[in-house]
């Protein structure tokens, strides 16, 4: 059976399937593992394992089984190394949140921990199926609607919203705007479909079709006014990026980024001329000590907990992520640098380039154009909100307060992350088959001798 090929019975599916069932077992493995030190690092004879510690490892192996089985159902036959990565960095994420006391109120008084794990891989798998066999190119079908409800989000949260640390958040501290990162992705992939031959007729080499342009950099202004009244500075990077990348790959003018570049280094110094807390982070990355109770605290902290961890760490559950502000969600990396250390942290760098690599290998497989720039976009949110992190984390860049993807608290992050991987899965499993014609025989005349 060909690799193209949809597996025609559930025996054929099961053992196409094998890697995947193979890496899920072993991300099940490593999960229980460290549940265990967890548990061995809590409690003592007065307080032994109840049902309670022992739910949310048993949620997470019911979703992988629910999962994998109605993929193999399914006859899917999309890429199996990117869901074994997305298990493996799910799991850390639950064991994490365990270690931070995320389930610690029980479960009908806080059952939003229980729950959004597999929720997310619920969606994951239902926007799967619902885009395999080359479905998900329908959504390429009206690019502009993805483009007004992006603006609908941010006017909504605007007009709804409370701020709170200097950001508007939505009801309940939610935060909407993560959605930003599908729609914005969808209309310039779709965008780029229809106008990208358009957009790279550049005239003398140096300047880009002002006129086909136009539209594009209206939307974008407009979205990023928006994003800076709300004071979203990390969000306004974090589509940035992978618009320029959009853009060059669409059309093959590197001027695009060239000019992207330029104006956003005299974009954020005027950003930074207006917004003082944008100030006041680059200051404290600057010259942390300068301020060490006040701004720069929390980066001071996280960098301790990393410098206490060493090369192997202090154990699971052995450190003192108290003392770090948010570590349950901005500073989340520096808790796995202290307990697992410099090896643990790498293996967790290891499995998100891991993602990053499966991701741009689906998109180099398939055919669609638009498959192509989607998986590229979204692959491109999620590794740009990986360095973002892990860079304000490690002060090898300013902070943002973006969260780390699968990792991190916050729901909506969660959510949309699993949403997106879902997207890129059902471009995995590939395009449907052109429709079967049978040989028509021509009947030629006899030479004329």
């Amino acid at each position: 059976m060909s690799k193209t090929s949809t597996p025609a019975t559930f025996a054929e599916s099961w053992a196409l399937r094998r890697p995947e069932r193979l890496f899920f077992l072993w991300s099940l493995f490593c999960v229980a593992l460290g549940f265990l030190l967890a548990f061995g690092a809590s409690r003592s004879v007065d307080r032994l394992v109840t049902a309670a510690d022992l739910l949310p490892l048993g949620i997470y192996a019911l979703s992988l089984l629910a999962v994998h089985g109605t993929l193999v159902l399914a006859r899917f036959r999309g890429d199996q190394l990117l869901l074994g990565a997305v298990a493996f960095l799910s799991g850390l994420g639950l064991l994490v949140q365990y270690r931070m006391g995320a389930f610690a109120a029980g479960g009908s008084d806080n059952p939003l921990p229980y729950l959004i794990y597999p929720a997310g891989m619920l969606l994951l798998l239902s926007v799967c199926l619902m885009g395999m066999r080359g479905r998900y190119n329908q959504l390429a079908r009206y690019p502009w609607a993805w483009a007004v409800l992006s603006l609908l989000l941010i006017v909504t949260l605007l007009a709804t919203g409370q701020r709170f640390r200097g950001a508007v958040y939505g009801v309940g501290y939610i935060t909407p705007t993560e959605l930003l990162k599908l729609t914005v992705i969808l209309f310039l992939a779709s965008y780029l479909v229809a106008q990208g031959r358009a957009l790279a007729a550049w005239h003398h080499l140096v300047i880009p079709p002002l006129k086909r342009l136009l539209p594009l950099a209206g939307f974008w202004l407009v979205l990023s006014g928006l994003l800076l009244v709300q004071r979203d500075l990390g969000m306004f990077v974090l589509l940035s990026v992978p618009m320029l990348i959009l853009l060059w790959l669409g059309t093959g003018r590197v001027g695009y980024p060239l000019y992207g570049v330029a104006g956003a280094v005299g974009a954020g110094w005027l950003v930074l001329g207006v917004f003082a807390h944008g100030q006041r982070r680059i200051a404290a990355w600057q010259d942390p000590f300068s301020d060490p109770t006040g701004g720069s605290w929390q980066i001071l902290q996280g960098l301790t907990g990393m410098f206490s961890g060493g090369l192997w760490g202090e154990g699971f559950g052995q450190g003192n992520p108290e003392y770090t502000p948010i570590a349950e969600s901005d500073f989340i990396y520096s808790v796995i640098a202290e307990e697992l250390g410099f090896l643990g942290s790498m293996l967790l760098v290891l499995f998100f380039l891991l993602l990053f690599q499966r991701g741009l290998r689906i998109a180099s497989q398939t055919r669609s154009p638009f498959g192509w720039l989607l998986c590229i976009g979204l692959v491109a949110v999620l590794a740009v909100q990986t360095f973002l992190n892990i860079g304000g984390v490690t002060k090898l860049i300013p902070l943002t307060g973006i969260t780390l993807p699968f990792i991190s608290h916050g729901g909506s992050s969660l959510v949309i992350a699993f949403a997106s991987l879902g997207i890129i899965l059902a471009v995995s499993d590939g395009e449907p088959k052109p429709p079967h014609r049978g040989r028509t025989r021509v009947h030629r005349r006899p030479a004329r001798r």
